[in-house]
């Protein structure tokens, strides 16, 4: 039974199940209150003119919690939610939904920290992997990667342009210890059989293949793009200095491949969900499949927040 639920029985039902507390002029629930709702949940925090309004704590009989704030019987405002599955999100909510800034600390470890829009990652944000250590920062769009973001590994650095989940387009791969650099493009090629996934429908399969071109020097130059925008998504990758000093030697173009080839691991190509839950399976096991970040299954008694994830 979800809070939503909880707030229809309140407002429609014959039986608002047990109350302690405050109560205004014409009976409703106002100020302060303790209430035991009739699906088992209680709540003790404010109320205003019969409604949940203003600082709460919300326990749902399965077991999940909210501390926070409401509006009208809706999440809204600061507020942190302890899920069933033991996720946890931090942040702010608005109509009920993680909008705004927010920290959701994922059940493998994960991490996401940044900005939500209906429930979605969704702006700038920085999300970390914790199997393996990754670091994507930069711009989301209804739960995917899509726009300017860098990735950052202990080997390397990768800045570039992700589309839908994607890698797509113009980036570079920056070897900081090497002191070189090297760039290109990602584009989409036909997916070899042993490449395709389970899910994939169709023929023409496609996936994102890295093309490289000669490896330079790092100069001063070479500076990171100012922050990122949600405009930014749309625009062509800004021309680097290309009078750079070219190393474009066996040894050093040798060493660049050796390290991408042993460290790029399959979501750098492809970001969607469903590239980062196979991911997640082969490094963490069954334990894995559990997490919320693709979550859209409803299972009896779990929060409505977990239903409306299109992913995490």
């Amino acid at each position: 039974m979800s809070d939503d639920e909880e707030g229809m029985e309140e407002e429609g039902g014959p039986y608002l199940g047990e109350y302690e507390g405050g109560r205004n002029e014409r009976n409703e629930r106002h100020g302060d209150g303790k209430a035991i709702l009739p699906n088992h949940d209680t709540y003790e925090g404010h109320y205003c003119n019969g409604l949940r309004n203003g600082k709460g704590f919300y326990k749902f009989k399965n077991g999940a919690r909210y501390f926070g704030y409401y509006l009208d019987n809706r999440k809204h405002g600061p507020g942190d939610f302890y899920y069933l599955d033991g996720s946890v999100y931090k942040g702010n909510w608005a109509d009920d939904k993680r909008n705004g800034i927010g920290t959701y600390y994922y059940i493998n470890g994960d991490c996401y920290e940044g900005e939500w829009r209906n429930h979605l990652r969704h702006g700038q944000g920085k999300y970390t992997f914790a199997a393996t250590g990754l670091v994507y920062s930069g711009l989301w769009k209804e739960g995917k990667m899509d726009g300017w973001g860098e990735l950052i590994h202990e080997k390397y650095r990768f800045i570039g342009i992700w589309k839908d989940g994607k890698l797509l387009g113009k980036g570079r791969y920056i070897f900081d210890k090497l002191n070189c650099q090297q760039k290109g493009e990602y584009v989409l090629t036909p997916a070899a059989p042993e490449e395709k996934r389970p899910d994939d429908e169709g023929e023409n399969v496609t996936i994102s293949r890295w093309k490289g071109q000669t490896i330079e020097k790092i100069t001063e130059d070479d500076v990171k793009p100012k922050a990122y925008t949600e405009a930014d998504a749309t625009l062509e990758q800004p021309n680097y200095n290309a009078d750079v000093e070219r190393q474009t030697t066996e040894s050093s173009s040798k060493l660049v491949e050796s390290i991408l080839s042993s460290t790029v691991p399959a979501f750098i190509v492809d970001s969607s969900p469903e590239a980062i839950d196979l991911v997640e399976d082969d490094a963490l096991g069954d334990a894995s499949k559990n997490s919320p970040i693709d979550s859209t299954k409803e299972e009896d008694g779990e929060p409505a927040e977990l239903q409306d994830l299109e992913e995490n």
